[in-house]
């Protein structure tokens, strides 16, 4: 079979102005960056189009195949003669050049080109990078200029779109008068950044620039909350989004339309695609399919109690992907022997699956349709044994071979998922926006996660004391935690419960209008594996041709 970048390149692409006009966009609407990307303005009335959200059960070192199921969802509701339009987030080079790849999909359930999207795309990382790090430089000019403000503690964070941990702690000197001074810094990975947050929580530009102007850079001397507004660059920081803030319009391997807008990252940000794309798609098709990052646990409960609060959205079906080798690898199962048969494995390991769907059907409210990618290697009874598992759950689940056959393999996918739109229901947040933020925090342990007992450390202790006196408590929570299990150890896979979730400190994101909860041993700044990606990638210099880059 062709690698997935032969595969994108040998593809038929239709000029991306001919994907517009087939989505009704008006040309003076649509910004070309080339023949196959555009920038559209977008569409935010409100709409009774229909919105699938696809998910995913918790990550494994094989991936699921949230995107490709998501794309070939899309494919396939588009040959059964829907209006249809993908909603999907920008992938972040990291992961491009370290272990996890790139984020346009697999096989021949893409997006494409492939490369144009996973290397630098329209520029919305760059400009978020560069409006994150305008914001440090101003604040560093303040001190080097008298420190007016008064600014004692220095808050915000430098920011990269890479993986490199020797940036998680750096020590930067202030030079001139300063010469000799030094102060502690660090980088957080692009889509970590505030800025990336508020771009996609974000109604329009107006919002947009609100929203930067409230993001908390420092503490005073008194330890008072010092804003982007008392530096006086918000309308700096938001001239640097003004074409970011846009919707990237993009295509499938089989020309279904796509919106491509915000980032990754669900396990240390809110990791949904941003609001203006999700319904400006609503605004141009009849069904819109979406995607949450990592495991439903993490993505799928941001994307109801911060996204869905903040736009008033709420899916009307809800796809939940998984793999053979996934349960079996949640049973105990090596990687050197994942995929050989293994029922007793499969038995143990699917409690994981069983948790995600209770979750997403029971505590979320939400309409639940399974989703299995199918390898050659799985076995008739080890998909029997899956599908029989989610019937006694009362949930459907259907076997997706769009990897090979593109749309046509997800055809039953998508039939499940128009049967489940047709049973609304209305969703249920994991807690009330009048709980204070240690209620939130214990609420997502104990009713996602399984935990018996949530331990707030002393940092975290004296972070809750300052967001109750800052008046704070009405904010959302964002749990940064690991996305390859339910709990806030790496390690503990399957459906565990009764265990201790421990939260390290609370970090304020008052522009994003939420409290970021960093837990267990999660790092807003990743880093790259043994031998990353970037060392398997070649390029021909006389033609310019791209291999290693799947």
């Amino acid at each position: 079979m062709l690698s997935d970048i032969e595969i994108s390149t040998n593809a038929k692409l239709d000029k991306i102005i001919n994907v517009a006009k087939r989505l009704n966009i008006d040309e003076n609407d649509i910004e070309l960056y080339g023949n196959f990307k555009a920038k559209i303005t977008p569409k935010l009335q409100k709409s009774n189009s229909k919105l699938i959200l696809v998910t995913a059960t918790n990550p494994t070192p094989f991936g699921e195949g949230k995107t490709t199921t998501s794309i070939g969802l899309a494919d396939a509701l588009a040959m059964l003669d829907k209006s249809v339009c993908l909603a999907l987030r920008e992938p972040s080079l990291g992961p491009v050049f370290g272990i996890k790849g790139g984020a346009a999909g697999g096989g021949y359930s893409q997006i494409a080109p492939m490369q144009d999207l996973n290397l630098h795309f329209t520029g919305d990382f760059h400009a978020i990078t560069s409006a994150n790090n305008l914001i440090s430089a101003i604040i560093d000019n303040s001190l080097f200029n008298g420190n007016p403000l008064d600014m004692s503690e220095i808050l915000w964070r430098r920011c990269l779109d890479m993986n490199d941990r020797a940036l998680r702690h750096i020590t930067i000197g202030q030079g001139g008068k300063f010469d000799g001074v030094e102060r502690k810094d660090g980088f957080d990975i692009t889509a970590a950044s505030e800025i990336m947050a508020v771009l996609c929580l974000a109604s329009d530009l107006g919002d947009l620039k609100s929203r930067i102007s409230n993001i908390i850079v420092a503490l005073n001397s008194k330890k008072e909350p010092i804003y982007v507004r008392d530096l006086g660059c918000e309308d700096a920081v938001t001239i640097l989004l003004k074409d970011a803030i846009k919707p990237n319009l993009f295509q499938t391997l089989q020309n279904t339309p796509c919106l491509i807008h915000g980032g990754p990252f669900a396990n240390i940000a809110h990791g949904c695609n941003s609001i203006i794309a999700t319904k400006t798609a609503l605004n141009l098709a009849d069904f819109v399919v979406t995607e949450a990052g990592f495991g439903s646990e993490l993505g799928a409960q941001k994307f109801i109690d911060i996204k869905c609060k903040n736009a008033d959205l709420k899916p009307d079906a809800c796809v939940l992907v998984t793999t053979i080798r996934s349960i079996k690898y949640n049973g105990g199962v090596s990687k050197e022997q994942i995929n050989e048969p293994n029922l007793e494995a499969l038995s143990e390991g699917i409690k994981n699956l069983g948790g995600h769907i209770k979750n997403l059907s029971q505590t979320l409210n939400l309409n639940v349709v399974v989703a299995l990618n199918k390898f050659s290697f799985d076995t008739p009874n080890e998909i029997n044994f899956v599908r029989e598992f989610c019937q006694n759950l009362g949930v459907k689940m259907a076997v997706c071979e769009n990897f090979i056959k593109g749309g046509a393999g997800a055809i039953e996918l998508a039939n499940y998922v128009l049967d489940a739109i047709n049973s609304p229901k209305d969703i249920k947040f994991s807690y009330e926006k009048s709980d204070d933020i240690r209620t939130k925090i214990t609420k997502i342990a104990t009713k996602i996660y399984g935990a018996s007992e949530v331990i707030f450390e002393q940092d975290a202790l004296n972070s809750l004391e300052n967001i109750k006196k800052l008046g704070f408590e009405h904010f959302d929570v964002c749990v940064a935690k690991t996305q390859y299990s339910f709990s806030d150890d790496a390690k503990l896979l399957g459906r565990p419960t009764g265990f201790k979730f421990s939260v390290k400190d609370l970090e304020i994101r008052a522009g994003a209008g939420f409290i970021v909860a960093i837990c267990g041993k999660i790092m807003l700044m990743p880093g790259l594996p043994a031998v990353p990606n970037a060392l398997k990638m070649h390029i021909d210099t006389a033609t310019g041709a791209i291999s290693g880059l799947d």
